[in-house]
This record gives structure tokens, C-alpha cells and sequence, in this order.
């Protein structure tokens, strides 16, 4: 009973949070806002939507092909179209709850490829760590194009103590963790040991692998028709199509952050791109109708593409 209660609010939860923020950004817009949002999805030119999706596909097969390089290296031969299905689900169940698609991901492996879950979840939380320096990256080129921009900004919007007072605070808790982990031997820190060895072992298969700069190559790519595929979608709108590169890079990097902090975004991602591009001089219902198109498209691919490969990895894995 527990154990569905606590289901039942890990999948409200996000999305009543993801409603509240649709309601708030509804209940701020003027009605003449709200008729220009419209006609701006009216007016849309949809070719280069459909051209952004396009792009998509490339992010989806090349994090399939990655994953092949450290599962490889760990002795696992898997079918390529195992890999690609089961990306595309772990980026539909992402919808749900935020971050859920990695747990879905690693155990569709163990059901269709018998690998160890530990093992699968740990080239997945790799993967993780370097799509983050990745996005670290793209945060610094944007602080270092647009640093006067943000900084105003951070400073107009956010508590810069309190951040502090967190920042240290989380510092030394994660210092007294790694001591602790080290040092301890205590009984549950052992078996925790034990537990975590296959994900661990997943997670340095990248030092380790022949092919890692394929991987690192991969990587890039991902990335890299990730801001491809949102830099073609400004074209749709005539107000956003002068938009120029480094302010197209600041909304990739807010639309991102909606997008991994929530559940696929929803609510948040047109509020965080109308928010930067209004430092821009961008009006709030272009940001908002931008934001909206964008999001709505891509989630309607990732719905589409998880459900259908939801359906084919059974029939594809029928032995």
C-alpha cells in the first residue's frame, strides 16, 4: 500500500508542480498576449519545426551508438536496435518523473540483453557525468559571451547569500561523505561497497575503453544536434529569426535546465525561454509562443518514439 502511495505522488507530484507553473504563466499574460501567442503558433513557419525534429533523431541514434562503445568494453555484445528502443523509452518515461528513464533504461537492458542492472546503470550515470561537463561547457562559452547579461541578471533575480550559504553548506557534507565512505567499517557502508562495485565498474569503463574517444567524439555530437536542432526551430517565428548565436546558445542553456529539473519541461521550459529572451528585449508572449511550439513539438517525438519503441522491443526480442 506504501509502495503505491509513494508511486502515485512520484508521478503527481511533478506534474501538479508542471501545471502550477502552466496556470501561473497563463494567469500572467494580458489577453492580448495570450491572442499574439496564438497567432504566433497560427503563423509558425512548422518546415523548420519538422526540420528540428529531424535533427532529433541524429541526438537519438548517436546516444544508442555511444552506449554500444562502453557496454562493449565491458564484454557485452548488444543488438544496436535494443539500444536505440530503449533510449527512446528512457526519454519518454523521463516525462513522468524526472531522471526515471536512466533506472527504466538499465533495467530494459537486463530484461532484452541480460546485462546486470548495476552494471548498464553504471555506463548510463557515466554518460551522465559527461553530458554534464559537456553542458559545463556551454554554460562557460555563454558566461564568457554574455557574463555582464547574466550577471545583472543573477543578481536582480536570485539570492546570491543564500546560494553561498548552500553552496559551502553541500561542500561539507559531500567532504564528510567521501571520509566517511573511505574510512568507515561500518556493516552497512561494507555491503553498500558491494552493492555498488557493477555500477562503479560501469562508470570507469570510459578510462578504460579502447574506442573512449569515439565515445568522447559521440559526446560532442549529441550536444552538439541538441543546439542545432533548437537553433533551426527559431526560424519558425520572424520575430525570433534574428536571433543572434550566442543568445540563441543562452536559451539552449535555460531551456535544458527546465528540461533536466522537471519532467520533460512541462510549464517550465516556455517559461525559462520567454525569461532569457526577454533580457534580450524579446517580447514576453514571442519568448512564451517560441517556447511553447518548441517544447510541444519535441515532446510529441518523444512520446511517439517511446511508445512505438516500447511496442517493437517485444516483437523485435521474441526468442
Amino acid at each position: 500500500m506504501k509502495a503505491s502511495i509513494r508511486k502515485f505522488l512520484s508521478l503527481t507530484i511533478p506534474l501538479l508542480i508542471g501545471l502550477g507553473i502552466i496556470y501561473y504563466q497563463y494567469t500572467t499574460l494580458s489577453p492580448d498576449e495570450l491572442e499574439k501567442i496564438k497567432i504566433s503558433f497560427i503563423k509558425a513557419n512548422y518546415f523548420y519545426i519538422y526540420l528540428s525534429l529531424f535533427i532529433a533523431l541524429f541526438g537519438f541514434w548517436s546516444r544508442a551508438y555511444r552506449w554500444k562503445f562502453a557496454l562493449n568494453h565491458l564484454g557485452y555484445q548488444t543488438k544496436f536496435h535494443n539500444d536505440l528502443l530503449t533510449v527512446c523509452v528512457s526519454y519518454f518515461v523521463n516525462l513522468t518523473i524526472p531522471r526515471s528513464g536512466e533506472i527504466t533504461r538499465a533495467a530494459l537492458l537486463k530484461k532484452y540483453e541480460n546485462i546486470p542492472f548495476d552494471k548498464g546503470f553504471g555506463t548510463i550515470v557515466a554518460e551522465r557525468i559527461v553530458d554534464l561537463m559537456i553542458f559545463f561547457l556551454f554554460v562557460i562559452v555563454a558566461f564568457l559571451l554574455q557574463f555582464e547579461k547574466l550577471y545583472q541578471f543573477l543578481i536582480e533575480k536570485l539570492p546570491v547569500e543564500k546560494i553561498l550559504y548552500l553552496l559551502a553548506g553541500g561542500i561539507i557534507i559531500f567532504i564528510l561523505f567521501i571520509l566517511v565512505w573511505i574510512y568507515a567499517e561500518w556493516k552497512i557502508i561494507q555491503k553498500l561497497k558491494n552493492k555498488l562495485s557493477g555500477l562503479i565498474e560501469g562508470m570507469t569503463s570510459i578510462l578504460k575503453m579502447k574506442d573512449k574517444w569515439n565515445y568522447i567524439f559521440h559526446s560532442f555530437f549529441i550536444w552538439f544536434s541538441y543546439l542545432i536542432m533548437f537553433y533551426v526551430a527559431i526560424f519558425a517565428l520572424p520575430e525570433t529569426s534574428n536571433i543572434s548565436f550566442d543568445v540563441v546558445i543562452m536559451g539552449f542553456i535555460f531551456g535544458s535546465l527546465a528540461v533536466g529539473f522537471t519532467n520533460g519541461g512541462l510549464g517550465a521550459y516556455p517559461l525559462a525561454i520567454a525569461m532569457i529572451y526577454s533580457l534580450y528585449g524579446i517580447p514576453n508572449e514571442v519568448g512564451v509562443a517560441f517556447g511553447w511550439i518548441a517544447w510541444v513539438s519535441q515532446t510529441i517525438l518523444t512520446i511517439f518514439l517511446g511508445l512505438l519503441s516500447y511496442l517493437l522491443l517485444p516483437i523485435l526480442n521474441k526468442k
